[in-house]
């Protein structure tokens, strides 16, 4: 029996073109259908493409990609997309080593225009997409499709006042499902609010749109009968609707469920010879009762059970350490502050902003506004903690150099997800916090591995320290019965071995366990082995530097990009006091890595610890 009648026999847009229209409402049933069986399976982006079943199919039913072009907003809804661009047959393979990316990706298809994973990004990028078509005589569309959480981003402002006036056949979808990870926040939230209680002006406007531009002259007419609306409306009321007044022909709000509805209003952008805002009201994790219910917790998935929506118990990860310590330490100091990016379940602040509302700051995606809102919390005497995932933090660079370090303002950052990431990919792995982070004057930098560091490196952050502090942890647990071997010289770094070895293997972070097994598995070889694992990374003991002066060979681990790391700092402070021996260096090579298991990305490049074994004992 063929589960997926209609979606099966999808190879291209084309396909979707030629459907029925009365097929279109069993086609996004199986598109469901396939999405909970596909992520149930190996995680994912849910909730988000379930909201957005009916707008691709209605937007590669009006459009004609490749040729137009179309750029998802962080591209965590994007799955239907995939489904309906040839990779049904492939989308087993979503998020494993080899297979489809869980976001868009200009090399697995002609479809996928622009690599995307971060928010607020897709107005930009289709306004320069837009805009060269112009200046090319192409008349083809290019259609941004963006929610309404990436709107709390300041990037967005920034390409509409760029955008209103270009005159280019630009079309956002503002894909508006009240919601991003968390609920929205800001002015922005409460606006568009306010547009969602009177659609029925919105959608009679694009239907008349629509009917006048089939008939001579309709489109004039459009754009006259526009014109003096527009002047009625200033006349009576104080201010006029946002995007208008910045350039944008606004269409909408319409239900973003309808396929009829959406077609006709996507026809009807088309007509408009200039820039338009198309707004689209979608429900997110609709077609799927828990993720209905619980949105949030949808968001993004592992493993689960279709059936019940419950997924697997996990061990207790950094994370989920972190956020419990910084209520303990909360509920002690009244100046600890939390600050968050949209991603306080993630990062796990739920608890924080349920015991200490007034001292809990979501300012939605909007990192860089993150960090300098902190160094000026930090300034008047509050101690602000910003956690953010590793990839997040890489927009912050200016805000991280002239606002937070150039001021020595006491921030403590929380690198969440430091390290690889697994199946999320290319654009999520948090392989270069070390290297920029390490070339800013006044940072400290810790990189615990295991929770009891974890505890001691934000307790000493927060009430040792009086400058900028990253804290940074992976993904998932600890590994405690491998680093409980390690034997603590001072906070800054651990030892295990045999401390008159000649050979030391250097690392921090999550390989210290590897580096322990590796040492055991030397050890068993009758090869003798010590190991430092550093706590601090930035500066560099001094201690550490002193023990690694006169042994005969030091190998270093490193998770991270071998440009700027700690183990080339190493190196160059081992050169620099007359090192003799020899020093080899393992890290991520000038690349960008896509998704697989931490497993495999650890075996890929040489950080796990039978790869550490191998590497040493050939040279021992």
């Amino acid at each position: 029996m063929n589960t997926y009648p209609i979606l099966g026999t999808i190879r291209s847009p084309a396909d979707v073109k030629a459907l029925p229209e009365d097929a279109l409402p069993a086609l996004a049933e199986e598109v469901r259908a396939k999405l909970l069986e596909t992520v149930s399976n190996n995680g994912g982006h849910l909730a988000s493409n379930l909201g957005a079943v009916e707008l691709t199919i209605a937007l590669h039913r009006v459009f004609d990609s490749p040729r137009d072009q179309i750029v998802f907003d962080v591209g965590h809804q994007c799955y239907t997309h995939k489904l309906l661009t040839g990779r049904f047959a492939q989308f087993e393979t979503l998020r494993r080593a080899g297979g489809l990316s869980g976001f868009c990706r200009p090399n697995e298809s002609e479809h996928d225009v622009f690599y995307s994973g971060h928010s607020s990004t897709s107005v930009s990028a289709g306004l320069g997409l837009a805009t060269a078509k112009k200046l090319e005589h192409d008349e083809h569309y290019v259609i941004s499709v963006i929610g309404d959480g990436s709107f709390t981003g300041g990037m967005v402002y920034e390409a509409l006042n760029n955008g209103g006036r270009s005159g280019t056949k630009h079309i956002i979808i503002l894909n508006d499902n009240k919601m991003s990870i968390s609920e929205n926040v800001g002015a922005f939230a409460k606006y568009l609010a306010v547009i969602r209680s009177t659609p029925q002006y919105y959608t009679f406007k694009a239907s008349t749109e629509r009917t006048l531009s089939k008939i001579p002259f309709g489109t004039k007419i459009v754009h006259g009968l526009y014109d003096l609306k527009t002047q009625i409306k200033n006349k009576i009321y104080a201010q006029s609707n946002f995007f208008e007044d910045l350039g944008y022909r606004y269409m909408g709000p319409i239900d973003g469920h309808r396929i009829d509805i959406l077609c006709d209003a996507l026809q009807a952008a088309k007509s408009v010879n200039g820039p338009v805002l198309l707004h689209v009201i979608t429900e997110k994790g609709k077609g799927y009762a828990p993720s209905e219910s619980d949105p949030s917790s949808f968001h993004g998935v592992a493993k689960f059970d279709v059936s019940t929506g419950a997924g697997g118990e996990g061990d207790k990860s950094f994370s989920d350490f972190f956020g419990n310590l910084l209520c303990e330490m909360a509920n002690r100091d009244a100046r600890i502050c939390a600050v968050t990016a949209a991603m306080g379940l993630p990062t796990r602040l739920g608890a924080f902003e349920t015991a200490f509302p007034d001292r809990f700051f979501d300012v939605g995606i909007a990192e860089e506004h993150a960090v300098t809102f902190s160094a000026g919390l930090a300034k008047n005497g509050m101690l602000p903690v910003f956690a953010v995932y590793s990839t997040f933090l890489q927009r912050c660079y200016d805000q991280l150099v002239h606002d937070t370090a150039l001021q020595n303002a006491h921030v403590v950052f929380a690198v969440d997800r430091a390290g690889f990431v697994g199946a999320d990919g290319e654009t999520h792995q948090g392989l270069m916090d070390v290297s920029f982070l390490s070339s800013i004057p006044n940072f400290k930098i810790f990189s615990p591995y295991d929770f009891t560091l974890l505890s001691l490196d934000l307790s000493n952050a927060i009430n040792a320290e009086s400058c900028p502090v990253a804290v940074r942890y992976p993904r998932g647990g600890a590994q405690t019965r491998k680093t409980e071997k390690l034997k603590r010289a001072l906070l800054s770094h651990a030892l295990y071995g045999d401390e008159n070895a000649e050979t030391v293997l250097v690392t921090y972070g999550r390989l210290a366990a590897e580096a322990v097994d590796a040492a055991d598995a030397l050890q068993a070889q009758g090869k003798a082995v010590l190991v430092l694992a550093l706590n601090q990374i930035k500066p560099l003991p001094q201690a550490a530097i002193e023990l690694l002066q006169n042994k005969k060979r030091v190998f270093f681990f490193e998770e991270g990009l071998r440009a700027g790391g700690i183990g080339e700092k190493t190196a160059a402070a081992l050169l620099e006091n007359g090192f003799r021996g020899t020093f080899r260096l393992i890290a991520v090579e000038d690349r960008f890595v896509p998704q697989g298991t931490v497993e495999e990305q650890l075996r890929q490049f040489g950080l796990d610890s039978k790869s550490m074994v191998d590497t040493i004992g050939k040279e021992m």
